[in-house]
């Protein structure tokens, strides 16, 4: 499994952000299909409150067909969610996407009805500060 242009710039925004790094990648095997979401995470919310668990499918939109790269990333987050729902229900995934992608490209009006209909999570990151911007649910 090849990990994303920008993996280690989450991972590390993850770990700044207060989240333990528990899979890297987080394999699932559901029906004889192997998949790899690139990270799975858990941070501890307070004493009192379970343990939020999260995978996160990071992708860096650097291709030339940037519609290309969103019908990719668009198509693996609904087979991974969905994957999840069997495998881990409580574990909730994320889209990262680039600061700049967001801005430019999630902002359109169709791409975010897409996103909207599809109740795609994102995570939106710096890819220079390796932080995490918004958590857009």
């Amino acid at each position: 499994m090849a990990k994303d242009l920008y993996h280690e710039q989450v991972k590390r925004a993850l770990e700044k952000d207060g989240w333990q790094i528990t899979h890297d990648p987080y394999e699932l095997r559901i029906g004889g299909v192997e998949m790899y979401i690139n990270i799975g995470a858990e941070q501890i919310i307070g004493a009192e409150k379970e343990n939020d668990k999260i995978a996160v499918e990071v992708k860096s939109f650097i291709s030339p067909s940037r519609i290309s790269d969103f019908h990719l990333a668009h198509g693996q987050f609904l087979d991974y969610r969905y994957a999840l729902e069997d495998e881990d229900p409580e574990r909730i995934l994320y889209l990262a996407v680039p600061r700049f992608v967001y801005q430019t490209f999630f902002n359109l009006a169709f791409i975010n009805r897409v996103v909207q209909r599809s109740q795609i999570k994102l995570l939106v990151y710096d890819i220079e500060k390796e932080t995490i911007e918004q958590w857009i649910k």
